[in-house]
């Protein structure tokens, strides 16, 4: 597991070890309780988890995966939590959907405690390291992690492992038309080609430049010559500066209150929500510095 995993989060996750066909690692037990224990618990029992980033799962995979556990059973236990008597997937869904495809009534199972944070982290993790996400999955995770949980880029880079631009970058595609969007899902266009599609200036140029791709099966390398000729450069504006958002990520914390950047030239505006005259001469108190 990275060492990019968020505080506590490695916990959630079993130790990779060197195992046999049909082995199991044995974590510590805790007595008197389920946590942390291997447990054989029922397939109908086990809900998916509902932080998932990725939305869709290859037939051939889950093929290759029902193959695999014939012959040597299922390995890693699933990682799931304890909700309400049932229980909900942390790690291991392709696992899950493997054992339903061949009629397994029960999979192994380490039950641990887990946030919705903790739960989408994981999954994410997961996914990132067997390269399981398309961009775009990957760029909404991001999305929920900053949205969902207040964290800034930084923050989820340093939890995922990745750079901070690598994240920025990600997240631009989320810019992107839905047309776009949905042949990078596909796999029609890669993500080098999203990469300098999103740098272009105006949807109109955007979905040129998709279009000659797909007409013209251009490469990366064409594309990127193409971008220039159309304007595409590194100071290309974006729609989302990203940048701000974490500005207001730190204003919205000291306000308490919804904060909107938006850029005019080298200037702008910063916009400041407040629903009472209470709350208003709050935000003044603050400015002043008054308690």
């Amino acid at each position: 597991m990275t060492n990019g995993l968020g505080r506590g989060l490695g916990s959630l996750i079993p130790p990779k070890v060197n195992r046999t066909p049909g082995a199991v690692s044995i974590p510590t037990t805790t007595a008197g309780s389920e946590q942390n224990k291997i447990l054989q618990i029922e397939t109908d029992k086990i809900s998916l988890n509902p932080m998932q980033p990725r939305q869709r799962f290859a037939d051939i995979e889950i093929e290759e995966l029902v193959n695999s556990i014939k012959e040597y059973g299922i390995i890693q236990p699933l990682i799931v939590t304890n909700v309400g008597g049932r229980y909900e997937l942390i790690a291991g869904e392709r696992r899950l959907r493997a054992a339903k495809v061949i009629g397994l009534k029960q999979v192994p199972v380490i039950v641990r405690s887990a946030t919705k944070q903790e739960k989408l982290e994981v999954a994410l993790i997961e996914n990132i390291q067997r390269e399981n996400l398309n961009p775009i999955d990957l760029a909404n995770a991001y999305q929920k992690l900053i949205s969902e949980f207040n964290l800034m880029q930084e923050q989820v880079a340093k939890k995922v492992g990745k750079s901070r631009s690598a994240v920025t970058n990600t997240l631009r595609l989320l810019t992107l038309p839905e047309e776009i969007k949905l042949a990078l899902i596909d796999g029609k266009i890669n993500e080098g080609h999203a990469k300098y599609i999103v740098g272009l200036d105006s949807t109109a140029k955007q979905m040129a430049l998709f279009r000659k791709i797909l007409h013209n099966n251009l490469s990366v390398q064409a594309v990127d010559k193409e971008a220039k000729r159309m304007g595409g450069t590194k100071a290309a504006r974006i729609k989302i500066n990203y940048a701000d958002k974490d500005k207001e990520f730190a204003l919205r914390e000291f306000f308490g209150a919804k904060v909107e950047i938006k850029r005019k030239g080298k200037g702008g505006q910063i916009l400041i929500d407040f629903y009472s005259e209470d709350e208003l001469k709050g935000m003044i108190d603050k400015v002043k510095g008054k308690k």
